[in-house]
């Protein structure tokens, strides 16, 4: 069973202990690539050394909402200036983590809206994929997304939305990133969800070292909990793991070019 993690933070410091352990074990059980995304200008270099060092890791650059405070202005020259650099490296295969968070209420969300629209139109410019965060900003995501229509889409990260929104993302082009929140007995609308969406339109994520699955309560996650998160999913589903892989691989493959 061949898999992908769609959306890692491999170079946060909790994986400094063990990383090269943790990706040989990851790789035993499957788990061929992962992409690693930036979150602040001051992360990027130290996502992009990682995936360096490793063929089977790939980057996404990006200023994530719930930074907002430490963003500076110029940052956003500074994330051209990468995507300028790196542009049509295979290593580098979307712009993200970037998106909307409503659920933080002391984050303006006026200033989230800019810089969420000024990184799509990158993601335009440079023709990559955006990898989006979404909190409790179905609607504003949507409607921004609309106005932009990538053409190569992306991924709504660790999707928990209603079916409505999971139709809406589908028809902008988007694949929807399922992990370990829904893998909890108590995500009863999302297992409801699950249940109904296309195949075609999901892809496997663990958002390591956060979301860990029910399975592994309370500890650190890692790309060595996706066969199980798979399993979990696949289960809800009512498919058998080797589809749901299959089919989150061949997607993961499509988007990014793989």
């Amino acid at each position: 069973m061949e898999l992908i993690d769609t959306h890692t933070h491999l170079d946060f410091p909790d994986f400094d202990a063990d990383r090269q352990a943790l990706l040989a074990e990851s790789r035993a059980l499957g788990v061929r690539r992962m992409v690693v995304l930036g979150v602040y200008q001051a992360n990027w270099q130290r996502v992009w050394d990682l995936v360096q060092s490793d063929p089977d890791l790939h980057a996404a650059l990006g200023l994530h909402p719930v930074y907002l405070e430490d963003h500076r202005p110029e940052d956003l020259q500074k994330l051209g200036d990468w995507l300028t650099r790196l542009a049509g490296h295979r290593q580098l295969c979307a712009v993200g983590e970037i998106g909307l968070d409503y659920f933080i209420e002391t984050l303006d969300r006026e200033r989230q809206q800019a810089l969420f629209a000024a990184q799509l139109q990158l993601a335009a410019d440079f023709n990559l994929p955006a990898l989006i965060h979404v909190r409790r900003s179905h609607a504003a995501v949507i409607a921004t997304l609309k106005r932009f229509r990538l053409k190569r889409a992306g991924i709504i990260h660790a999707f928990a939305g209603s079916k409505e929104e999971a139709r809406e993302y589908i028809k902008l082009g988007f694949k929807l990133g399922l992990g370990g929140a829904a893998t909890w007995p108590q995500a009863l609308r999302m297992h409801r969800v699950l249940a109904e969406l296309p195949l075609e339109s999901v892809v496997l994520e663990t958002d390591s070292p956060d979301m860990a699955p029910a399975m592994f309560p309370g500890q650190r996650n890692s790309p060595a909990h996706l066969p199980a998160i798979c399993s979990a999913l696949a289960q809800i589903m009512a498919i058998s793991p080797e589809q749901l892989a299959s089919a989150s691989t061949a997607n993961a493959c499509e988007l990014f070019n793989w």
